[in-house]
């Protein structure tokens, strides 16, 4: 009993003290905050890029029994409402209400003063176009204050607005839009629709991740290609005709192929016989395994054109096949075809974007996404200029290997050094004094031979008297 008794004095308690605060005066706010939003800037995205032009869309509800003469925005510090035009929009209901009103910016804050109040129920709406959020980015929230017919009152805050901080990039942009003679560049269709420059800067921040997965494809496949093509050579010039046939059929199927059917049937058929490779892992794969196809028609190409006199002298000297090809005639080979691969390398660095179909994130994969999202060309342009940075280097190294091996086939190569005339004289007196120190003992060697020639009668002659 005592138990309940103790129950019922706390249930009274908590009751009394709900009424008490439902007695208690509110607050009251004649103007409520619904939302503020920004109209996304990103060139190619959907967010929105602190210090850059934008438009701050506020809303807010006029409580019933109160009446608004102004309003006041204030952002944080760093944004600005200067050279920002404002609209004003009130709606009672469904009906539009004739509300006029002047827009005084000031810093980081604008106050709206109405022409005439706007009245309770009312919504309230400012559209404040060309106004720039904080350049450090982060979450933007709209405070500020407005008037009524009984003072001044602080708005509710609204929802942070997330702003993406403003970039070096960013502000390269902002200032070729500043700058008349891009706007005249841009003017033309062709050149404003393929050689956009405020998209093309963007573009090559934006491409970058695709251009480096490109190039670890195929720098992952080819050292796997060169392996499996060097292999596929040896088995198409073996004396066995099974290898033989082998090879021939991996070649002409690979090389007679569309690499573009090779990838949908090792990207698509794989998964439906219950094989799942990461996309990145299995374009490494069919990269790979194309390029062996030509690599080792390039191999078995560099080894025949090896002359027969090369094996026969390995073979006076000894040696196996094996130490023949390994030692002599690969070597030779390697030396040969280094043209020939890096031309096959650059072509399929460039065949890479042939994976875009499959949804592997290359470079034509991020092209093609910015090309949809801005409805411009010159996202593929920056993508050509990429592949440019990559091949015009490797054809320049191949001109040169090309120009110094047929140098030195043609019996060129290095020369000997100049040298000085202090060089050539001193190496002149030398072989003076060989020639006369030569010259000396010839001579003197000529007259020992005819002293001996002389003295040889008369030792005779008195050998002959001292027998008689």
């Amino acid at each position: 009993m005592q138990h309940r008794r103790w129950t019922l004095l706390a249930a009274l308690a908590l009751a009394l003290t709900g009424v008490f605060a439902l007695a208690a005066p509110q607050p009251a706010r004649a103007l409520t905050t619904e939302k503020a939003t920004a109209r996304p800037n990103e060139d190619g995205g959907s967010g929105v890029i602190g210090g850059m032009d934008t438009r701050l869309t506020w809303e807010g509800t006029v409580e019933d029994g109160e009446e608004v003469t102004s309003v006041t925005l204030t952002l944080p510090e760093g944004a600005s409402f200067d050279h920002s035009t404002t609209r004003i929009t009130a709606l009672e209901g469904l009906s539009r209400m004739d509300v006029t009103g002047t827009a005084t910016p000031s810093g980081s804050s604008i106050t709206v003063t109405f022409d005439q109040t706007v009245p309770a129920g009312s919504l309230l709406r400012l559209e404040i176009t060309n106004m720039q959020f904080p350049a450090a980015g982060g979450g933007v929230v709209v405070s500020g204050s407005y008037q009524t017919g009984d003072g001044s009152h602080e708005l509710a805050d609204s929802e942070p607005i997330a702003t993406i901080a403003n970039t070096p990039l960013q502000s390269i942009v902002n200032w070729l839009d500043q700058q008349p003679w891009v706007q005249a560049w841009n003017s033309n269709q062709f050149l404003g629709m393929f050689l956009r420059p405020q998209l093309l800067v963007t573009s090559f921040a934006s491409l970058a991740p695709g251009w480096i997965l490109c190039l670890g494809i195929v720098v992952a496949a080819y050292p796997f290609a060169i392996a499996l093509g060097l292999l596929f050579a040896m088995l198409k010039i073996s004396k066995w005709r099974v290898l033989r046939a082998i090879a021939i059929v991996y070649i002409n199927i690979l090389r007679g192929t569309p690499l573009f059917l090779q990838i949908y049937i090792m990207f698509f058929g794989l998964p439906m016989v219950g094989i799942n490779i990461d996309n990145n892992l299995l374009g490494i794969i069919v990269m790979a395994i194309n390029s062996s196809a030509y690599l080792a028609e390039i191999f078995r190409a560099g080894i025949q054109s090896i002359p027969q006199g090369q094996y026969e002298a390995a073979s006076s000297l000894g040696m196996n096949y094996v130490q023949t090809m390994f030692s002599v005639i690969l070597p030779q080979t390697v030396r040969r075809v280094i043209p020939t691969v890096t031309s096959d390398f650059i072509t399929a660095f460039k065949d890479t974007s042939l994976l875009s179909s499959v949804g592997v994130m290359e470079l034509m994969m991020f092209s093609k996404n910015l090309t949809t999202v801005t409805g411009n060309i010159t996202p593929y342009v920056a993508a050509g200029i990429f592949y440019l940075i990559v091949t015009l280097p490797l054809i320049k190294v191949v001109g040169t290997i090309e120009e110094n091996i047929a140098r030195s086939e043609r019996g060129g190569g290095p020369r000997p050094r100049p040298r000085r005339r202090a060089e050539v004289a001193d190496g002149a007196a030398e072989r003076m004094k060989e020639a006369e120190a030569a010259e000396g003992a010839s001579v003197s060697a000529a007259v020992a031979g005819v002293s001996a020639l002389l003295a040889s009668p008369n030792a005779r002659a008195k050998e002959a008297s001292d027998v008689c």
